[in-house]
């Protein structure tokens, strides 16, 4: 929050790309969260000073930094930051929020964050102890449904979440197979398979599933499956600049749809993985990753090159409000 405050370059040059482009509804990751939102608020005012004003703040706690006091990791330590709900040093690190011009309905949002991945039919379990898997959630950060009223009454849940790595986790592959059930959640709960009903009106699913559909490390079929979802469309959000930083890529998806710069020498290239899915009966207008080419002025808003705020690029989606149902 310090960092917010004494408006550091990192969130300073954030603040200014989110209010350049304006969006309505933004869902933020990596923002550490305290019980009373102070940080959200800082960053929210951050926002504010160059000209995108969010009256509406929102977040459940997460479970990334939550100590459990058992070894989740089968490494013989309990102690760790790996051996909490979600990675993490502390709780609240890098958490998710949500900000919004429009109304948020607090006292309807739903926390599926507790959720137990053992819970989740067809799981891909790691090789755990028994105590671990007793207790292990599903989520490494959060799962959430928040509802958001529109002009004229209309509501539009926000099914809400970011999935961890699939690397890393230790021989027993709990990352990877955490990453692909954390995307399979949404499937299965769109599908009415789980123990919380999906909501009847229209969704949209926004988050980073850290999961390319074709490229890079993971477990690609969850994606694959939740772009095809029958209730979902996918925009297919593009980037002139993504097509640029792709034109000598060896990536077997649309190099011009990636979301993050990951340069390929020591990395896993540029990829797509974050994501925004409107119910299919949802008329969009336009849909864009905002990555300016190099040449572009528009690119200093993403920082300097050799050490950006981000490598993240923020995707968007123009939803027609009168396709909603009131």
């Amino acid at each position: 929050m310090q960092d917010i405050l004494s408006q550091a370059p990192a969130p300073l040059a954030k603040a200014r790309l989110i209010a350049h482009v304006a969006p309505d509804i933004l869902v933020l990751s990596g923002l550490d969260h305290d019980h009373d939102l102070h940080a959200l608020r800082a960053m929210r005012d951050l926002i504010a000073e160059h000209g995108q004003e969010f009256p509406y703040v929102f977040a459940f706690a997460s479970n990334a930094g939550q100590r459990t006091g058992r070894d989740m990791s089968g490494d013989g330590r309990s102690a760790t930051a790996d051996d909490t709900h979600g990675y993490g040093p502390f709780s609240g690190t890098k958490a998710l929020a949500l900000l919004s011009r429009h109304p948020i309905k607090a006292d309807l949002a739903r926390d599926f964050s507790r959720f137990l991945w053992r819970d989740l039919p067809g799981a891909m379990l790691p090789d755990l102890s028994p105590e671990a898997q007793d207790i292990h959630r599903l989520s490494s950060t959060g799962h959430w449904d928040v509802p958001v009223r529109l002009e004229g009454g209309a509501r539009l849940h926000l099914l809400i979440y970011q999935a961890g790595p699939p690397v890393f986790g230790g021989p027993n592959d709990r990352n990877l197979l955490r990453n692909h059930d954390e995307t399979a959640f949404w499937s299965q709960f769109l599908d009415g398979a789980l123990p919380m009903p999906p909501p009847q009106a229209p969704v949209v699913v926004m988050g980073g599933s850290n999961l390319d559909p074709h490229d890079g490390d993971g477990l690609h079929g969850a994606m694959q499956a939740l772009l095809a979802h029958p209730r979902l469309q996918d925009p297919r959000p593009e980037s002139a600049g993504a097509r640029q930083a792709g034109q000598d890529s060896a990536s077997r998806g649309p190099p011009a749809q990636h979301t993050v710069h990951w340069p390929q020498a020591g990395g896993p290239g540029n990829l797509r993985v974050s994501y925004i899915l409107p119910s299919r009966a949802l008329r969009i207008r336009d849909a864009g990753v905002f990555w300016p080419e190099s040449h572009s002025p528009e690119a200093d808003l993403l920082g300097p090159p050799d050490d950006p705020p981000t490598r993240h690029r923020l995707v968007w989606v123009d939803i027609e409000t009168d396709s909603l149902p009131r």
